[in-house]
């Protein structure tokens, strides 16, 4: 298979505006390749594929002695106390909710089992959101929605890796843009990855796309560069070189 005329044809055929597409062992990259006008160090907001980066952050602070898995992590970071469990959300905007019957640990932030949702994907965290926000983004006040289980019965994608963030920022003493570029992004040479767009980024920020009538329209959809809270869960740009490297480090 000729992968860099598959990657054009799925442009041509409208399936995607661009692509970028990249393979690699622990020896090294293999394929780069590009098309739709963007280019193989084009750099991309890489949403949740923040989390992985920012769960080996949680994983050296593990290694490193400076947080637990299994700890209640109200220990590190208090605020996480403060959320309980959804009961009802009623129709003239009374929202019911109890106590938690176990702590949260990090375990649980780690593997989604937390109890935290998204309002993305969940009908009531979304219900949630209109009645008590709209929140700004990157904020505490939209990381402030209440539990959907009890912490460790069940598995449900979720804002906790955002919450595992600022158990690295408490434990280290750094916030987690410095964390990440003292520990992870310099020793693996990652240069076009952080959560601020640097000068020598911005030329090659690539657009998001939305659908619209069958096709795509490119916006100026831009993260907050100044942002309250630093979202481990989905805040990053970077680019797909910049990522292999993270990710061929997992394999040594």
């Amino acid at each position: 298979m000729n992968i860099s005329k598959t990657l054009k044809d799925a442009v041509e055929r409208g399936n995607v505006p661009g692509v970028i597409a990249a393979a690699a062992t622990d020896r090294g990259t293999i394929f780069e390749g590009a098309a739709g006008g963007l280019k193989t160090d084009s750099v991309i907001w890489i949403a949740s594929m923040t989390k992985a980066i920012t769960a080996a952050a949680a994983m050296q602070m593990v290694e490193r002695g400076k947080l637990s898995l299994d700890a209640p992590a109200s220990e590190i970071v208090p605020e996480i106390a403060k959320k309980e469990v959804l009961v009802s959300l009623g129709d003239d905007g009374t929202v019911k909710t109890r106590p938690a019957r176990r702590p949260i640990t990090l375990r649980h932030l780690l593997t989604h089992t937390s109890g935290m949702g998204y309002d993305t994907w969940d009908a009531d965290i979304l219900r949630y959101v209109q009645l008590k926000g709209p929140f700004k983004p990157a904020t505490m006040a939209a990381l402030s929605t209440p539990l959907l289980f009890d912490p460790g019965e069940r598995w449900q994608y979720s804002i906790a890796i955002d919450w595992a963030g600022f158990m690295v920022e408490a434990a280290s003493g750094l916030k987690l843009d410095r964390y990440m570029a003292e520990n992870i992004f310099a020793p693996l040479g990652m240069a076009d990855t952080g959560f601020r767009i640097t000068p020598a980024m911005r030329p090659r920020k690539a657009a998001v796309h939305l659908r619209k009538d069958g096709g795509f329209v490119a916006t100026d959809h831009e993260l907050d560069q100044n942002p309250e809270v630093f979202m481990g869960g989905g805040a990053l740009y970077s680019t797909v070189g910049d990522y292999l490297k993270f990710t061929r480090a997992l394999l040594l």
